[in-house]
């Protein structure tokens, strides 16, 4: 019998926030919090496991961030949680975790 193996073409960005769906963050908050970054970081593509400070990020784009965060979601992030959580997708867990706690 002669088998068939179809291909789907991905990005990686979407299967990393697939991986990231399945831990807590819903996947449109991953990739959403991924184009937020970008936006911080001059329209740069941003996936859902980059991290802040390999792109570049600092601490005046950290504060920024963080305030859309508050702006955009209703949810405070502390400096602290913010620079540990590092990625996109993790920060999309720390906004659901907020969320569930209002």
């Amino acid at each position: 019998m002669e088998s068939s193996t179809q291909v789907h073409e991905r990005t990686g960005q979407d299967e990393a926030a697939e991986r990231h769906a399945s831990s807590g963050a819903q996947v449109s908050l991953v990739q959403e919090i991924a184009q937020m970054w970008g936006r911080h970081f001059n329209g740069r593509e941003v996936g859902a496991d980059d991290d802040f400070f390999a792109l570049g990020g600092n601490s005046l784009t950290g504060i920024k961030i963080i305030e859309q965060v508050v702006e955009d979601y209703g949810v405070q992030l502390s400096v602290r949680d913010f620079y540990l959580a590092q990625t996109p997708a993790r920060v999309a867990e720390l906004i659901e975790k907020g969320r569930a706690r209002t």
